[in-house]
């Protein structure tokens, strides 16, 4: 199946094409509100969130009125089915960290949203932090059940970039739930954003193929943009970070692409928010507008998703020291020496990563979903 995109003669594992091979037709994403929180809001982890991290601006089911599972699921599902529309459709937990929550209560969510009868899978937005494996091994219990993905918010590798985000968890953090998410035969999605200030493409591309060597079922890619009441907005509005514009982001996406395994399904390929709550960039209000320069850049290279990935991958990546401030410091990062060497073996499946986080892909079946409209937040958990 990870090859016939390219029989169909597409240049990228598109999510609808996936959509259609996996279910037989239309799918859609609903977003659900369970009322969570976040480590990185409530002081566990840090305090105010993200630097780019407005959760209205990206979460449709929290700017709407309450109400159960059941309820906001009737709603949406409601809204979105119409003729030639989705016929089946997919819980999304979307707002805040959705495995953030005691295990009897989230055992309650996911079971009320699994038992609709329109819901055919459940996608858990979380952070590589809030995987415990007790978690782990309810959403396990749950996927031999239903279809169950779980999104990873990672956005880079770089752990400076991390602090400037005010992430609040590590590159190591990550690798560690992926091996547990591996070991229970869970497949997983990673958020990640193009455009961080002091990333350079050399750095971006690092991320691009550590991700590559981890066998995730899918990826998200953001571009960096600004929402009102974010202190990112504040830097935007200072003239202290610039965001990408429109060409430099479809070719750094098409740089992205080009490393990605080819079993790997693009779930986007950046992001938005509604023009009530968007600083910028401009031109990310237009959502077909990136679609449209990423294909053409593509056409313009010759290129596919997977054209510069080796049989085997083995890179240097190299994350940048933390800014001794702490603050938000957008200059060049500084080249350091290598920290973690990564390589996979595609054929047997092993993922190495220095001395913890080790784990082997067990065949976990992949999952293609449709977003609904809204749906277009950056991050993730």
């Amino acid at each position: 199946m990870s090859s016939g995109w390219r029989e169909a003669g597409l240049r990228y594992h598109t999510l609808n094409w996936f959509l259609r091979q996996t279910f037989g037709c239309r799918v859609a994403k609903v977003s659900v509100d369970a009322g969570f929180t976040c480590p990185n809001v409530d002081g566990t982890a840090g305090m105010g969130g993200c630097v780019f991290c407005n959760i209205l601006s990206f979460s449709p089911s929290r700017r709407l009125t309450g109400g159960s599972i059941t309820e906001q699921i009737d709603a949406a599902v409601a809204r979105l089915r119409r003729p030639r529309g989705p016929q089946k459709f997919l819980a999304y937990f979307q707002p805040a960290t959705n495995t953030y929550a005691p295990l009897e209560r989230l055992k309650t969510v996911y079971a009320e949203a699994a038992d609709h009868p329109d819901i055919v899978g459940l996608v858990i937005g979380t952070r590589p932090d809030c995987a415990p494996d007790e978690t782990l091994d309810l959403l396990a219990d749950f996927s031999r059940r239903t279809w169950v993905l779980i999104e990873y918010g990672l956005q880079t590798i770089h752990a400076r970039s991390l602090e400037w985000l005010r992430r609040g968890h590590t590159f190591e953090s990550f690798l560690d739930a992926v091996a547990r998410t591996h070991a229970r035969g869970l497949a997983f999605g990673v958020h990640l954003i193009l455009g961080i200030p002091g990333e350079t493409r050399n750095d971006m591309l690092a991320t691009a193929k550590a991700i590559a060597a981890v066998n995730a079922h899918s990826i998200k890619i953001h571009n960096l943009y600004a929402v009102h009441d974010t202190p990112l907005a504040d830097l935007v509005r200072r003239g202290e970070v610039r965001l990408l514009d429109l060409d430099e982001c479809a070719a750094l996406v098409v740089d992205f692409l080009e490393v990605t395994p080819p079993e790997c399904v693009v779930d986007r390929l950046g992001g938005t928010a509604p023009p009530s709550y968007l600083v910028g960039p401009a031109w990310c209000q237009d959502k077909s507008a990136l679609r449209v320069a990423v294909e053409a850049e593509l056409i313009r290279r010759d290129s596919w998703q997977g054209k510069m990935l080796s049989a085997a991958t083995v890179f240097d990546a190299e994350p940048a020291t933390a800014s001794p401030s702490g603050g938000y410091d957008s200059s060049p990062f500084s080249t350091g020496d290598v920290e973690r060497k990564v390589t996979m073996d595609c054929e047997a499946g092993q993922m190495a990563a220095g001395s913890e986080g080790k784990g082997r892909h067990t065949g976990c079946k992949a999952l293609g979903r449709e977003e609904s409209p809204g749906s277009v937040g950056q991050g993730g958990g």
